[in-house]
């Protein structure tokens, strides 16, 4: 039996997982063990009894335990279970899929959730290096709660009913939104937009690391992107594409190298296919370097707008909703001080302010703390960069 891209193919009508009465005394090497990990020791005493494996599936399994690469080791797992049902060794498949049933112990000894096994498994890895290319964000850190003008909050809540109802759409030959462009400026909350649609739509959010994706080899950017979307196919899920200027930016710049046009062309091309099961969003704070190709490649593009003067003062109260407040603060005053600042500005300035109350005792915020903070941020807004 030899293992194929497509699956395990028997040789000569047997199985090379059959099993030995006696396998010790044959010498054939036993299943090599991963000390600290009980199921893959479990799995490696059970295929210990088998017949020897071919060269091509022990440099897998080796290479796998190396590596430290318990997802090689679980798949490969289960194409052993498969093979040995298929060729009659009922009891053996039945043992070793009792073991890969039990829950995988990690290093301090607990059991990994499934949004984070499956939210880790087949991330994408460059082609050279073997880096990954994207990284999962755990669903704890997916900050949700947004504050934001009537028209952008009923955008966001758009697209999330769209994709509940996908299904339904699609029975009448429609499709939901998938593709999103948040573009604005910095700090208020593009990033953030695309970790309250991971939430709500209950899908991993899977964010590209384009330090990782670039490289100066001819073709192999645009490789890797492509490995990327690949992935997002494969697994539902919210592809962010943050401060995507970083890959997209207009191919007539004059500054321009080969590489450079290479990737947007392939970025257009991939946008133009995409037809995964999740969503894909894209933010940037230059939406103007953009190519111009890529808007029409989105089905909803809009700006998140810095907070006016509703959604400062709602901020502010939220942040410090846990925290209590002196009934004598002014919150137009702390509004017009705070005119033009992003969400995030204001969230630490509420958040600065609620720290300082603390360290120095006081069991209440005050007026004169937030001003204290809105005035150091300002400080720091204004200095000089660099």
């Amino acid at each position: 039996m030899t293992f194929g891209r497509k699956g395990w193919v028997a040789a000569g009508g047997t199985s090379s997982f059959a099993r030995s009465r006696n396998p010790a005394k044959s010498g054939h090497a036993s299943f090599p063990r991963r000390h600290g990990d009980e199921a893959e020791e479990r799995i490696a005493a059970a295929l210990g009894d088998c017949q020897p494996m071919n060269a091509d599936i022990l440099r897998r399994l080796v290479r796998a335990i190396v590596d430290g690469s318990q997802d090689d080791l679980t798949r490969l797992a289960h194409k052993v279970v498969d093979a040995e049902r298929r060729t009659g060794h009922t009891k053996l498949a039945e043992q070793l899929e009792a073991i890969l049933r039990k829950p995988r112990l990690i290093k301090n000894g607990s059991a990994p959730s499934v949004e984070s096994d499956r939210g880790m498994k087949e991330l994408p890895l460059s082609r050279r290096h073997g880096e990954l290319l994207a990284t999962v964000v755990p669903r704890d850190a997916l900050e949700h709660y947004m504050v934001l003008p009537v028209d952008i909050e009923h955008r966001f809540a758009r697209i999330e009913r769209e994709y509940a109802a996908r299904e339904r759409l699609g029975a009448y030959g429609l499709r939901n939104r998938k593709t999103i462009l948040l573009y604005g400026p910095p700090g208020c909350g593009k990033s953030l937009g695309a970790k309250r649609l991971a939430w709500n739509t209950g899908l991993p959010l899977l964010k590209v690391r384009f330090d990782a994706l670039l490289s100066s080899y001819f073709g192999e950017s645009a490789s890797n992107l492509r490995s990327v979307f690949e992935a997002a196919k494969e697994r539902p899920c919210v592809l962010l594409l943050d401060e995507c200027d970083f890959i997209a930016r207009a191919r007539g710049n004059s500054n321009d190298i080969g590489e450079a046009s290479r990737i947007v062309n392939s970025l257009l091309q991939l946008m133009e296919e995409y037809d995964a099961p999740g969503l894909l969003v894209a933010t940037t704070n230059v939406e103007e370097s953009l190519d111009s190709a890529l808007f029409r490649r989105f089905d909803d593009v809009f700006q998140v707008p810095p907070p006016g003067s509703d959604e400062i003062e709602k901020l502010l109260r939220v942040t410090l909703s846990a925290v209590n407040v002196a009934d004598s603060v002014n919150w137009n005053s702390l509004v017009r001080q705070l005119a033009g600042a992003s969400a995030a500005m204001t969230v630490k300035a509420a958040q600065d302010a609620a720290k300082a109350a603390v360290l120095c005792g006081e069991k209440t915020v005050t007026e004169a703390l937030l001003e204290k903070a809105i005035s150091e941020l300002k400080h720091v807004e204004t200095e000089p960069k660099r």
